[in-house]
């Protein structure tokens, strides 16, 4: 008897994995840091913006904290970052900016000081775009709805969003998965299901590197629900972040065959509080 295609794929995938050919792929799904209409509730009343909350001071100190944590390997998160996608959100925006001065630091000795202010990067050492399928969940229960623009246009444009980012860091030859935002009334189940679909999607389109996602806290819980079995997140801390990894087998032709993604947390440091058992608990 013949064998089927799916026999076909598992035959390839166990000779690949004989030969211990492949990557290691991780892909690091973040929520943005402290929101400033959460710590000023007078704000919004003032901005012209008021549904797009910059970060706070603590915010920005925060994510430039867990870019550094990364890039110095003090924390679960020891690989190389190779590419940043990050929701057009101001919030988002600014916490992907001061990850990455954290990530790409060149004169940061001085582990006493906690702000970018100052930080020289290397810009060449990642590379970054904005998604729009990374953005909040456009409903009333993630959107004040007094903050709501009249005609329901958020104002998003690409090349704002990009002049927000570090200089030199921008992949201008990268196609959003998503080429728009979605429409107002967003259910919550379509955003699951969006956000698990872009996390999927762009780990597919780079295969061989590794990802940081910067997005929201609906999307960080997203990511785990989705790939880690009868699990729940009911709670994302500001820079609170999922872990994601999966083996990659690249074929002669340039296609590969890609296991499983498994979710790795660390107990007091991914800022999550979830319940549930199909997780990969790290010690290290």
């Amino acid at each position: 008897m013949g064998q089927s295609d799916g026999d076909g794929e598992q035959q390839q995938l166990q000779e690949v994995q004989v030969n211990h050919d492949f990557f290691e792929q991780h892909v690091v799904v973040m929520r943005h840091g402290d929101r400033l209409d959460n710590f000023d509730l007078l704000w919004a009343s003032k901005a012209s913006r008021p549904w797009d909350p910059p970060l706070t001071q603590d915010g920005k100190d925060r994510a430039f904290a867990r870019g550094r944590k990364f890039r110095t390997g003090r924390s679960p998160v020891n690989f190389p970052i190779h590419r940043v996608f990050v929701s057009p959100f101001l919030r988002c925006l600014q916490t992907a900016t001061e990850v990455v001065h954290g990530l790409c630091a060149v004169n940061d000795d001085d582990l006493t000081v906690t702000s970018s202010n100052g930080i020289t990067i290397d810009p060449s050492k990642i590379k970054v775009a904005v998604e729009y399928g990374l953005c909040e969940m456009l409903n009333a229960t993630a959107v004040r709805p007094e903050n709501v623009p009249k005609d329901y246009d958020f104002g998003f444009d690409i090349s704002k969003c990009e002049a927000v980012l570090p200089a030199g860091t921008i992949d201008h030859s990268v196609e959003p998965v998503d080429k728009e935002i979605p429409q107002w009334g967003e259910l919550p189940a379509d955003a699951r299901i969006r956000y698990c679909s872009v996390i999927k999607e762009l780990a597919d389109k780079y295969p061989s590197e590794n990802l940081l996602l910067v997005t929201h806290g609906e999307g960080v819980g997203s990511s785990v629900t989705a790939f880690a079995e009868n699990t729940q997140v009911y709670a994302a801390d500001y820079c609170g972040y999922s872990h994601l990894s999966r083996s990659v087998f690249p074929a002669e032709d340039e296609s590969f065959t890609a296991g499983p993604f498994k979710v790795h947390i660390k107990d007091g440091e991914n800022g999550l509080s979830y319940c549930g058992s199909s997780v990969e608990r790290d010690s290290t």
